[in-house]
């Protein structure tokens, strides 16, 4: 693992005022980071997803409707993994190998349910708690927690702090020594971050 890599996240998208503004911060620091994208707001805005993927940006599944997955039944849970993975293949043209159960509800049986998809599950190290209205000032403290190799949680669901804390996130990183990096799958379901 590259010691001065941090995974930069965000979940929930795609968002057709979001996805945009946090793109436009992110690569015009040439900056990289993932996306776990909800099944069927991929389908409403596939051209979204295309515009991530072309800059470069990670996609991952996030479920289909965003529901607590291990209270579903199996065959449930599978069919929002498997639409979602679809629903992302048909708009960007690649299956992920990235899954990010929604409310971090994850256990043994959907994490092997992941992996007959070929999916590495993430989880995050780091909650902005953009998603309880946090400010952006708000945000950028509690991502400054992050430790290298870790993993920041925000979400792409039209939060204008989120947009408005990237930017600082992004200078607050580098006055660190710290970039942020691509999330890859290692054995035994895994992941480190490391440089894009």
């Amino acid at each position: 693992m590259n010691a001065g890599q941090v995974a930069l996240t965000f979940d929930d998208g795609p968002h057709q005022h979001s996805t945009p503004a946090l793109l436009a911060a992110l690569t015009a620091q040439r900056a990289t980071a993932t996306f776990f994208l909800c099944g069927e707001r991929v389908r409403q805005h596939p051209e979204q997803v295309r515009a991530l993927r072309s800059a470069g940006m990670q996609l991952g599944n996030h479920s289909y409707t965003h529901p607590y997955l291990t209270r579903l039944e199996q065959d449930a849970a599978v069919d929002e993994i498997a639409r979602t993975q679809e629903a992302i293949r048909t708009a960007a043209g690649q299956s992920p190998v990235l899954f990010r159960p929604p409310y971090g509800d994850t256990d043994a049986q959907l994490c092997g349910t992941a992996e007959q998809f070929g999916l590495t599950e993430v989880l995050w190290t780091v909650d902005t708690a953009d998603w309880a209205g946090a400010s952006a000032a708000q945000i950028v403290e509690a991502a400054a927690a992050v430790r290298p190799g870790g993993v920041i949680l925000m979400h792409d669901y039209g939060y204008q702090s989120t947009i408005e804390a990237v930017p600082l996130i992004l200078r607050m990183l580098a006055d660190r020594g710290l970039r942020p990096g691509r999330i890859t799958p290692t054995a035994g379901n895994g992941h480190q971050v490391t440089e894009r």
